[in-house]
């Protein structure tokens, strides 16, 4: 990753503190729902103006397209890094993955992570498509390495039956990394033995992280590979110096989308320690029963979102997401930094709300 560091005169001056710090921190572009995908140009820009590390795009079909938001962004960028934060195999056929990811990475100068994610059985089988099986998550990753380096792959499995793929046209640039989402103990040892990171989800504790990472970094060793080498990008909610009304729509009202999430939800309280009882009591709520399976975040409106996550003990926000003063938001992410992680995806604020925290943070002692 590309570091730019301030010069002599920006670094004594208290309006513009020195930014080299904050290149390990990212931040999510059009974070939930977003129907206008212009809006991540501006965002984008402004992350890399306050000086960002990196920004994400969570793939949702309609106006978030990870090929298209992604080639706009290395247009409007110039040194940020663009990640997916995720996209995913199934949806498109593995040469068409590969290729969109290597032209990315060419148009962006060699500054695309492809992050590819795992999701629950439900979406697939709802779209007709195969679950997320370990194998496939493999398999997709070994085909498009393969492709990668020029050479015709031959397959059958999870993913299709290919009798010759070739990647015919290829630019002169080194292959993007490959990152994967991950929560369960299964989930974080397959990045750490076949991935080039991974990115964990949002709302583990400061504990839950550092048990996280561990799993990872011993994942790795056990199958022979550099530890150190296999990033890992930790994700945490952030409301700086926000009213009670805007916690509880960037912080409680998302949180209750995962918590509410089958099989998702559960990895994620038992990753941090917690009380799985209060998940049967969302599973028991009218708004939840009356979604039928639904997602709650396509269902439900944010103040029933907002009223479903009283269910849950307080600390699982505060101890789950950094709330509070900007000051306080950095220490908490300093705190994530220091439990493992290499670098910190912001989600929840956009970038142009972050300027307090990116100011704080960079006066926080190394």
């Amino acid at each position: 990753m590309i570091v730019r560091m301030s010069g002599p005169e920006a670094s004594n001056t208290p309006s513009q503190p020195d930014r080299a710090s904050t290149q390990r921190l990212g931040a999510y572009l059009l974070p939930g729902r977003s129907s206008d995908p212009t809006v991540a140009i501006a965002q984008a820009r402004a992350g890399e103006a306050l000086g960002l590390g990196s920004v994400w795009l969570s793939e949702r079909f309609g106006a978030k397209d990870v090929a298209t938001v992604g080639g706009a962004l290395t247009q409007c960028t110039s040194s940020v890094t663009i990640g997916s934060a995720a996209t995913h195999f199934q949806p498109r056929h593995p040469l068409a993955t590969a290729s969109m990811a290597l032209t990315l990475q060419a148009l962006s100068g060699g500054r695309f992570v492809l992050g590819i994610g795992r999701s629950i059985p439900l979406v697939w089988q709802s779209y007709g498509l195969p679950p997320a099986t370990n194998r496939l998550l493999v398999d997709g990753l070994a085909i498009m390495r393969d492709l990668w380096a020029g050479e015709a792959v031959t397959y059958s499995g999870p993913l299709g039956d290919f009798r010759r793929i070739r990647l015919n046209d290829r630019p002169d640039v080194a292959p993007p990394p490959v990152v994967l989402t991950a929560i369960g103990p299964r989930s974080l040892e397959l990045a750490g033995r076949h991935f080039d990171g991974v990115l964990l989800h949002p709302f583990l504790t400061v504990d839950g992280q550092t048990r996280a990472v561990e799993i990872v970094r011993n994942a790795a060793a056990d199958a022979g590979r550099d530890a150190a080498a296999v990033r890992v990008y930790g994700m945490v909610v952030v409301a700086a110096d926000c009213s009670p009304e805007e916690v509880d729509l960037r912080v409680r009202a998302r949180a209750v989308t995962y918590f509410n999430a089958p099989g998702l939800a559960q990895q994620l309280v038992a990753a941090n320690g917690w009380e799985l009882t209060h998940l049967d009591e969302l599973g028991r709520h009218p708004l939840v029963t009356a979604l039928d399976g639904r997602p709650a975040d396509g269902g439900l409106q944010p103040s029933d979102l907002v009223e479903l996550s009283h269910l849950f003990p307080q600390h699982w926000f505060t101890d789950g997401a950094a709330i509070g003063t900007a000051a306080e938001c950095a220490t908490r992410l300093n705190d994530y930094l220091t439990a493992g992680a290499d670098e910190i995806v912001i989600h929840g604020s956009t970038p142009e709300l972050l300027a307090p925290v990116l100011d704080a943070f960079a006066a926080v002692p190394a």
